[in-house]
């Protein structure tokens, strides 16, 4: 699997980047366009390479400075039919599936830290789903407002500041993460107070039992613990772009049905419930940005070993 890259090359970058690439051996399909570029004035060059080595390259392109001083675009062709797209990958260390390419990480978090309306709806409409879940007890809801929910992405991004020490991202994605699931409590509450009122429901609908989703609410040493092994598996698969592994985090993890669970508590003024949404939500976040943050700290410091140490071991298994 190759990656393309795209420079825009200012004219006093441009011999630094061509050797650069000219050199190095895991490229190929080097192409140089003198003149083209008219914003920043310089060279368009282009080339392709293995995924694994995309991240390293970058980085190198990075020093350069053409990060501030010109662009630089990746893209991922559909398909590399021809002879050196395959030696540069039997080349590369690892697999690309296992590839990391820290740039895109970097700005899938800068991206996941900004309010949008989108995500405010989504997280509201998967709040009143899991309220829904609470009242019918609907094992099938609360995996539906799970799915629906976007909260991990914030979640990734405050992971991704800490490692990065890029402060404002931290503070941008904490800042996200906590206004947005008082906003979507709130409006959820008010929904419940205005329920309450026309008799939709009432007090025992919440503190009934509920045998299909009393764990929502009910925190204890297994909360924490599925919540580190989400918190893992969930930065591992936006690092390593596995979107189907990212399901399966949204659908593990009770954090927007005990955010259901807490609005519904409020509207009918139960304090059990109240205090057991709120410690399985705390509690639920907290090991997810724990595990998060150790996982994404390995990768940075271990990953490319671990692609050298995988591509020995599974050499020899084929």
């Amino acid at each position: 699997m190759l990656v393309h890259l795209r420079l825009t090359v200012p004219e006093n970058l441009s011999d630094e980047v061509f050797e650069l690439l000219e050199t190095s051996s895991a490229v190929t399909n080097l192409v140089v366009i003198q003149g083209a570029c008219r914003d920043p004035r310089g060279d368009l060059i282009e080339c392709d390479t293995a995924r694994e080595s995309a991240s390293e390259l970058v980085d190198a392109l990075g020093d350069l400075g053409l990060g501030d001083r010109g662009g630089i675009v990746i893209s991922r062709p559909v398909s590399t039919p021809f002879r050196r797209a395959e030696e540069l990958e039997e080349a590369a260390p690892g697999e690309p599936d296992d590839a990391v390419i820290w740039d895109e990480v970097l700005e899938t978090a800068e991206d996941s830290s900004t309010p949008t309306v989108s995500y405010h709806v989504f997280l509201v409409m998967a709040t009143v789903l899991a309220a829904i879940a609470v009242i019918t007890d609907s094992s099938v809801l609360v995996v539906g407002a799970m799915v629906v929910s976007p909260d991990f992405a914030p979640v990734a991004a405050l992971c991704t500041g800490v490692v990065f020490a890029r402060l404002a991202l931290v503070w941008r994605s904490a800042l996200l993460l906590v206004a947005s699931f008082v906003f979507a409590i709130a409006v959820v509450a008010a929904l419940g107070l205005i329920a309450r009122g026309t008799h939709l429901i009432n007090a025992a609908d919440v503190t009934r039992a509920r045998p299909q989703t009393a764990s929502i609410w009910h925190p204890d040493h297994w909360s924490f613990i599925v919540a580190l092994i989400a918190g893992s598996v969930g930065v591992l698969a936006m690092s390593t772009d596995k979107t189907a592994a990212m399901v399966g985090v949204f659908i593990s993890v009770t954090t927007v049905p005990a955010a259901g669970n807490l609005s519904l508590g409020l509207a009918t003024w139960q304090q059990s419930e109240i205090t057991g949404s709120a410690s399985q939500l705390g509690i639920n976040l907290a090991g997810l940005v724990l595990a998060g943050v150790v996982t994404l700290a390995i990768q940075r410091l271990l990953w490319q070993q671990v692609m050298h140490g995988s591509q020995r071991f599974f050499g020899r298994l084929r």
